[in-house]
């Protein structure tokens, strides 16, 4: 077995694992809860390169968003008696935010009758029961983090039913729907930050679930820990680091570390955590689990050849949450490992023990 100090800067080149024929998956069986049927997106060929449990399609999947955005013209609204911030977005089609944000409202956004209010103009989505950033982005093909940077949303980046949201660009002309949701490229940013959907009123977050036998429903919203737990970082596999993190030779930047296993091993959770995704949607990294931790981190682990938790489970530190692949666009068997801290990735080694 690889030593843990081969993933130290400085040591010999990469020895390349023997490659092995993937270990055949194994035919899905009923599990308790399991929540609603699956369809033919979710059931995977016995053969196929990765092996997830039975769950319902992701948010975005599973509640397709219509894109009926209002067009609000730039304006002015004189506040009325008993009007609240929310009221004069509801009668002018506007986000309550964005009103805020132009008149320089502070909370607890208070207004007063008479006052004169600028109405801010541009295109204003209405965020329904179970709708997620991803899916509203995909039908405008607008990138998330565009509509993220255009309504100053911040973690946990949950939205509001009822909530307008402001959609950069001038119309919905062009593409169809299914052009525009074809176009969108998830990435990593985008789950962490539009994964989660819209709570219906008075649906609580989600109690973390114990174990992969309890399987979430794609409208449970699953709110990150509170704060980082069970102490420092451990490394999630056993291996080599054959790429390190920031650009590389030829100018694309790794937002993590890419590190050589033998197919099937073991990989671990680098801290106690909730499980934010389990899937394979970026085809880039293949069989994928992202972890959020509290205090702002998360960890992402890709190439992934078989995943073996829920969205919604609570895992330790040193759990096992995936064995290792080269799925995806890997080179080799081998993990693809992040660590962000809110939306910036971090090098992990620094954050990781060194021996």
């Amino acid at each position: 077995m690889l030593t843990l100090a081969g993933c130290i800067p400085g040591e010999d080149p990469p020895r390349v694992a023997v490659r092995q024929p993937p270990p055949r998956v194994e035919e899905r069986r009923p599990v308790q809860d399991a929540g609603p049927p699956l369809d033919d997106y979710q059931r995977r060929p016995v053969d196929d390169e990765v092996s997830i449990l039975p769950a319902p399609k992701p948010a975005w999947e599973a509640r397709p968003v219509e894109p009926d955005a209002r067009m609000v013209p730039d304006g002015s609204y004189v506040v009325r008696s008993g009007d609240t911030l929310r009221a004069v977005g509801d009668r002018t089609g506007a986000g309550s935010e964005a009103i805020a944000r132009v008149n320089g409202l502070p909370p607890p956004f208070t207004i007063r009758a008479g006052q004169r209010l600028a109405i801010p103009g541009g295109r204003y989505h209405l965020v329904r029961p179970a709708q997620s950033g991803i899916a509203i982005a995909r039908a405008y093909g607008v990138e998330w983090s565009r509509i993220v940077a255009a309504n100053a949303l911040a973690e946990p980046y949950i939205l509001r039913v009822g909530q307008r949201i402001l959609i950069p660009g001038d119309s919905q002309s062009g593409p169809t729907r299914a052009e525009r949701a074809a176009a969108f490229k998830l990435d990593i940013d985008d789950i962490i930050t539009g994964g989660e959907p819209a709570p219906a009123p008075s649906q609580q977050p989600a109690r973390p679930v114990a174990s992969a036998r309890r399987v979430l429903p794609a409208n449970a919203v699953v709110v990150a820990p509170a704060r980082l737990t069970g102490g420092a970082f451990m490394w999630p596999v056993d291996g080599r680091v054959v790429k390190r993190f920031g650009p590389g030779a030829s100018g694309e930047r790794n937002d993590g570390i890419k590190i050589a296993v033998a197919l099937a091993s073991p990989i671990h959770s680098v801290a106690d955590g909730v499980v934010a995704y389990v899937g394979d949607g970026i085809a880039a990294l293949g069989g994928l689990v992202i972890i959020k931790h509290g205090g702002g981190w998360t960890s992402v682990y890709g190439h992934a050849s078989k995943l073996l938790v829920q969205r919604g489970q609570s895992v330790k530190r040193g759990q096992t949450v995936a064995l290792s692949g080269d799925t995806g666009y890997a080179d080799q068997p081998e993990l693809h490992f992040e660590l962000r801290k809110g939306r910036t990735p971090v090098d992990p080694q620094t954050q990781l023990p060194r021996s």
